[in-house]
């Protein structure tokens, strides 16, 4: 049986056809070079047409034709040097035109034709305008989609140097004007558009895509055409506007063919000026709007939005007449009416293009007209019309109009960096309520971290409210809005702290505005959750604090109503705190509240400063269980009941006597012990109207106190905790003895010194024991400076026995004098 020859690939079998291809080539361009050395102009046209002939084939695909075209221009080029070099010698062939048209196929015929008529009119310039309109017509005899595109690419190649570039002041001239090769180059212009367009209608539909990549290579060669129209310096302005642009945009439309209209489209922007395109907006921008539903409009809007935004900021290096008329043509009024109406005539247009088209023209505003912020506004107004027409509410953050949108709303914010800006865009907010809730918390962060960054600050109410309808995602949830599911607490915290930091910036230099701003932030911010306030209602506690001190400063005639209206303004946004079920927060805030309140002293501070400390209790002895956290809670309450200085006796008396009963009433034995020798500072060293405001002396209670204290400390079980409480005590005692109290004397401190002595010695080795031990040691060390030390009263210390715990070892005890 005959075997069956092996299968080759599409790829091996274009590289054979080409392969033979150029060996022909290579084989006819030899002998026509031998012919020319000769002198044998027949012969040598008769290998030209031969070697031409090998672009009639229709086995090539268009990039190994491209190789072929080159191999054979290049070889051409031989055959024009001889012509030329011929005619400049004075030789004549006057029939040798009419002669290469017998050759017997049309593309070598063209070919030549093309050939030899760039030689005669480099010879004689007077047959320019003939030869040239002569030579465009016949290259109509090749209406083969590949064959035609080179062919008439080879002419366009042939004729770049000898198009006519003078202005068209004498149209008899026969050398021709500018008119004669716009005219030239739109005739070839149009013809290769036709068979570039033509190509995706040959050959089956399952290849669409593959003829679809060819066309992509190759339409270069039809965009050559606009370069050469270009590249023409009498073309000006008025013969653009009048002949250039409407020639090409009428065969643009008209070719309906989505491929050549977007290459051709963004053609056109790329090679002609920017001034062009500013006195010819209106008729381009309508062009896009009748170009075919495949097209992408956007990205040809876009590219020129963005290149003549570059220019407009390169006015200040422009002269006088660029600058004028960029004055003279509304760039974004122009493209504001077409891109709307774009939008409205492609109904088919994506909404992510939609909105990308806005984006542009935000971006062409702020480049071209920086101060003319309602620009941006009209644009987003524009987007919100859309998003209803389309009936978009909420868009998922993930999707690509989403996306979109994000950049839309992000660019005002980026170009400014100032968060008032944004709020004067009266369709800032509408707008972004077309984003879900995840896309608006998203935005929310990002105007947060602007406005912190760039330390905007908030001035009036109304400005603050308006700042908080655009945050609204993070000051509190829309039930109807927000997505069921878990909070991550850790995001929720590290949101709210953004948050808080930014209430910090909404601050007014007007005294009353700011209290206006306070009374609208609060009531906003009420609505935000237990979860929410407590990370948002403390700020605008201490702004409120920090006003009623700039009230003080300025003491004007109502400063003091002013502060209490303040005041009673910081004890309901506590309350609100306090019915969240919150309790160590609320404490803190109202201790602070009366210190700010003793140290301002308007009238009837004294009042309010007993409201805001009986608050406080009401919380501890209410709301706060935890042992840890009722220690730390009294002695907080101690700290600043000694601190206040605008109490009279009546009402200290009673607010000292709480504290030490709380003290007393603490779960844990150590805790107690604790407490009540902390409360023992509130007889010393607590002051009050009663005393005119100095330090309280009553020496019998401290030590009733501290008393106290020894006792609860010899309740507890575990020895180490006594001694250790037994030796804070001491050092309680000590404290006293030096400020002079006369209850506290040597006898005491040697007392308490060897009870721990004797306790500590029975102690097991352990970690614990050896903190307790170092303590003491301190303790001693310290009583031993102040023993020895020349500014001390060192009578007071005689008596004192003092035993390092070094010398345990050596002696039983040791007796210290004080010098």
């Amino acid at each position: 049986m005959p075997t069956t020859p092996p299968q080759i690939s599409p790829v091996e079998e274009q590289d054979k056809y080409l392969h033979d291809a150029l060996g022909i080539v290579k084989a006819q361009a030899f002998q026509m070079k031998r012919a020319l050395d000769k002198n044998k102009l027949m012969d040598a046209l008769k290998n030209a047409s031969a070697m031409l002939a090998e672009l009639r084939t229709s086995l090539l695909s268009p990039k190994s034709y491209y190789e072929l075209y080159m191999a054979i221009s290049d070889e051409l080029r031989h055959l024009e040097l001889y012509l030329v070099d011929e005619f400049q010698k004075g030789s004549k062939v006057p029939d040798l035109y009419e002669l290469v048209q017998y050759a017997g196929n049309i593309v070598p015929r063209l070919y030549l034709l093309i050939t030899v008529g760039l030689v005669y009119i480099k010879t004689d310039t007077a047959m320019r305008r003939n030869l040239l309109k002569d030579l465009v017509e016949m290259c109509r005899g090749v209406q083969h989609p590949l064959r035609g595109l080179f062919l008439r690419n080879y002419l366009l190649q042939c004729t770049r140097n000898v198009l006519p570039d003078a202005p068209d002041t004498d149209a008899e001239c026969p050398e021709g004007t500018v008119k004669d090769s716009i005219d030239f180059v739109l005739m070839n212009f149009a013809e290769m558009n036709k068979l570039w367009v033509r190509m995706q209608h040959q050959g089956h539909s399952r290849d669409r895509r593959n003829r679809e990549k060819e066309r992509e290579e190759l339409r270069i060669l039809v965009g050559t055409n606009l370069v050469r129209l270009s590249q023409l310096e009498s073309v000006t302005l008025d013969k653009y506007q009048k002949s250039v642009l409407p020639g090409i945009l009428e065969q643009v439309v008209s070719c309906r063919d989505a491929i050549a209209q977007e290459y051709l489209m963004e053609c056109i922007i790329q090679v002609f000026p920017d001034e062009f395109h500013i006195q010819t907006l209106n008729p381009f921008l309508k062009s896009c709007a009748e170009l075919e539903a495949g097209v992408n409009v956007k990205n040809i809007v876009i590219c020129l939005m963005e290149r003549l935004a570059a220019f407009s900021q390169r006015s200040d290096t422009m002269g006088a007449q660029e600058t004028s008329m960029l004055k003279e043509v509304q760039l974004f009024e122009v493209f504001s009416n077409q891109v709307s109406s774009i939008i409205a005539n492609r109904q088919y247009l994506p909404p992510e293009d939609m909105v990308a088209l806005q984006v542009a023209l935000i971006n062409l505003a702020l480049k071209c007209y920086p101060d003319k912020i309602e620009y941006i506004d009209n644009v987003m107004l524009s987007s919100v019309e859309v998003f209803q027409r389309l009936g978009i509410e909420h868009l998922e953050s993930h999707s690509s109009v989403a996306k979109e949108l994000l950049k839309l709303l992000k660019i005002p914010l980026d170009n400014y960096n100032n968060l008032l800006v944004v709020l004067k865009l009266k369709h800032y907010a509408g707008l972004m309520q077309h984003l879900d809730y995840f896309g608006r918390k998203s935005l929310s962060i990002y105007i947060l971290n602007n406005a912190l960054e760039n330390e905007t600050v908030i001035p009036t109410a109304e400005e603050a409210e308006q700042a908080f309808t655009l945050l609204s995602t993070l000051v509190s949830d829309d039930k109807n809005d927000h997505p069921v599911g878990d909070i991550d607490m850790e995001e929720l915290t590290e949101e709210q702290c953004l948050l808080a930091r930014f209430i910090h910036q909404m601050k007014s230099t007007v005294p009353d505005d700011q209290f206006l701003i306070l009374t609208a932030a609060r009531k906003i911010l009420s609505t935000g959750g237990p979860l929410r306030i407590k990370y948002t209602l403390p700020p605008l506690v201490f702004q409120a604090y920090q006003l009623a001190f700039k009230y003080k400063e300025l003491k004007d005639e109502k400063w003091e109503k002013k502060c209490t209206k303040i005041f009673q303004f910081c004890h309901q946004t506590i309350t609100a705190l306090v019915k969240a079920e919150l309790a160590e927060l609320p404490l803190r805030l109202f201790l602070q509240g009366a210190l700010a309140i003793d140290q301002i002293g308007f009238e009837n501070h004294e009042t309010v400063a007993y409201e805001f400390m009986s608050q406080a209790f009401s919380l501890y002895e209410d709301e706060i269980s935890d042992s840890k956290a009722q220690l730390a809670a009294i002695t907080l309450i101690v700290g600043t009941l000694e601190q206040i200085s605008c109490f009279s006796e009546e009402n200290s008396d009673p607010l000292r006597s709480q504290c030490a009963l709380a003290a007393s009433k603490l779960l844990k034995k150590p805790d107690q012990c604790r407490g009540v020798a902390t409360c023992s500072h509130l007889f010393w060293s607590g002051r009050s109207l009663a005393n005119n405001g100095e330090e309280a002396r009553d020496g019998k209670k401290v030590v009733e106190c501290l008393k106290r204290g020894i006792r609860t400390a010899k309740q507890c079980m575990d020895v180490c905790v006594q001694v250790q409480l037994f030796v804070e005590l001491l050092n309680h005692y000590v404290y006293f003895f030096e400020k002079g109290n006369d209850q506290v004397d040597v006898d005491v401190l040697n007392q308490l010194i060897a009870k721990i002595r004797s306790e500590l010695a029975n102690l097991e080795k352990s970690d614990e024991e050896a903190q307790v031990a170092k303590h003491f040691s301190n303790t001693l060390a310290h009583l031993e400076l102040r023993m020895e030390s020349p500014d001390s009263d060192r009578e007071a210390y005689k008596g004192l026995s003092l035993l390092s715990l070094a010398d345990d070892d050596k002696s039983d005890s040791k007796k210290v004098e004080a010098k």
